[in-house]
């Protein structure tokens, strides 16, 4: 999940919700490519033509268009739980990492993020195996119905171990994650051949796709083992539809390698890169326009339209601060005993 930085402006449930809202709407508009990723990565696609518009093609047609957003609705409904416990890590990591100066180095900030992302995706990480699982099946004869019924259906037959498997792979691929963010974030500099404090929205646009496609690709073969590993079932039609047999995580490597070569494990990486733009470009601008509206119902901006800040209003007040201000100028009288202007 992309991070903005933070608007005192926003209470922290307004900037949950944008941030939520953003994110569902990114998700949505994308999950045909999810869906081809997934698809390649567990190996459904095997013997048939590749790529996201032959799978698009061979979806529709069996199944209909309705099954182009398979497991997207589970994908939205994680978003509020992970991000609130994404928000919750990250400040813990951050007040870890931080020296007693209250200062904390970038390599510090990128290790709180990716570590803060891992704990949120453990959290919750059974629904993104139920995610998984809902992508695979066929929506014509499904295994199962939704998210209540995956849970539970996954829980009575496999136990409760199987809604986690594949976990150790999200700490595994931590890693080259946060050495993917390093390195695109000192090299910044030198791609733009500017200092970072200057940077436009557009150049810090293409810095967080940049990135994302750094990180993804380095750490594409760990999430490719784990889609293997959520998908595998000896209770789903044909196994889950995985293109290989294996007993764990290590053999599971050594199995795409032998079977399909090294470049197996990056299976389905063209659709995941081609997701990174619209993704980010409708999360930032949703997240944006989210954003103004909480920011005009607060009395901070002229109009949800633009940026145009309101005459005669501190920016720097809290929304509450503002909220008492503009009710002592009408009573006479603060609320707070001790107000801060």
């Amino acid at each position: 999940m992309a991070t903005w930085r933070r608007d005192g402006r926003l209470t922290g449930g307004q900037r949950l919700l944008c941030a939520g809202l953003a994110g569902a709407l990114s998700l949505s508009l994308t999950a045909p490519l999810e869906l081809a990723t997934v698809l390649a990565q567990v190996g459904v696609v095997q013997g048939h033509a590749r790529g996201p518009w032959a799978t698009w093609r061979r979806v529709w047609r069996a199944e209909g268009p309705r099954a182009l957003w398979k497991g997207n609705a589970v994908a939205c409904l994680r978003l509020f739980p992970c991000s609130a416990v994404q928000l919750a890590a990250y400040r813990k990591f951050v007040v870890l990492f931080t020296d007693d100066l209250g200062h904390i180095s970038q390599w510090s900030s990128i290790m709180a993020g990716s570590l803060s992302g891992m704990v949120s995706t453990i959290v919750t990480y059974p629904t993104d195996l139920i995610k998984t699982r809902l992508i695979v099946q066929n929506m014509l004869e499904p295994s199962y119905r939704g998210l209540l019924h995956a849970f539970s259906t996954i829980y009575q037959q496999e136990g409760l171990l199987a809604l986690y498997r594949g976990v150790s792979l999200t700490v595994l691929g931590a890693l080259p994650f946060s050495v993917g963010s390093l390195l695109v974030y000192m090299n910044l500099e030198k791609i733009w051949n500017g200092p970072r404090d200057r940077f436009s929205l557009l150049q810090n646009f293409a810095n967080v796709c940049l990135a994302a496609a750094v990180t993804q690709t380095l750490s594409f073969p760990f999430d490719t083992v784990k889609r293997k590993m959520q998908a595998q079932s000896p209770f789903l039609p044909h196994r889950g539809g995985v293109d290989v047999h294996f007993s764990g995580a290590s053999d599971c490597f050594r199995q795409i390698v032998k079977t399909q070569g090294v470049l197996g494990l990056w299976n389905g990486l063209t659709a995941n890169l081609l997701k990174i733009v619209p993704y980010f470009g409708v999360m930032f601008s949703t997240f944006e326009f989210c954003k103004r509206i909480c920011l005009y119902q607060n009395g901070y901006i002229v109009s949800p339209l633009s940026y145009k800040l309101m005459p005669g209003v501190d920016q720097s007040l809290q929304p509450q601060e503002l909220r008492e201000l503009k009710k002592f100028f009408k009573t006479g009288k603060l609320k707070s005993k001790k107000p801060t202007l």
